[in-house]
């Protein structure tokens, strides 16, 4: 993940304020990075309800992830207006690729980006299976939005 090849904002299709907790700040003074994990599965849960026709059901897994490419730029501290901007940036048979930055609202400042490769999964076998396509069909639909 090269934060130098990151999309401007404005062209990310999704955006969701963050709140950064007493307990996310470490005695350093910022987010400790384990906190960004969270911040991006925000992201993705907003993303998701608001492009899957709203009827994404939770218990039910049909979606998983399989890799997640992280990098940190910037510290992000306690007090900070920020927020997660999500973009799907791919899409194959059984697989698709969600691109994330958390950024400064004031300013853009990027302070991490992220890039997760979900694949379509059958619990009953254990296996990657092809997307559903209701699935197939908003990631599409998304994407064209671009």
């Amino acid at each position: 993940m090269d934060i130098r090849n990151i999309p401007p904002l404005s062209e990310f299709s999704h955006s969701v304020d963050l709140q950064i907790r007493f307990n996310d700040v470490d005695v350093l003074g910022h987010v400790n990075n384990t906190v960004y994990m969270a911040f991006f599965d925000t992201g993705k849960a907003h993303f998701f309800r608001s492009v899957v026709d709203d009827k994404i059901d939770w218990g039910k897994v049909e979606v998983v992830v399989a890799n997640i490419d992280c990098a940190f730029a910037a510290p992000i501290f306690f007090g900070e207006n920020i927020a997660v901007y999500t973009k799907f940036s791919a899409l194959s048979n059984r697989s698709f690729r969600v691109l994330q930055v958390i950024a400064r609202k004031e300013d853009g400042e990027i302070k991490s980006a992220c890039e997760t490769v979900m694949v379509s999964f059958d619990p009953a076998t254990q296996r990657v299976a092809e997307m559903p396509e209701r699935w197939r069909r908003a990631i599409e639909t998304e994407m064209a939005k671009a």
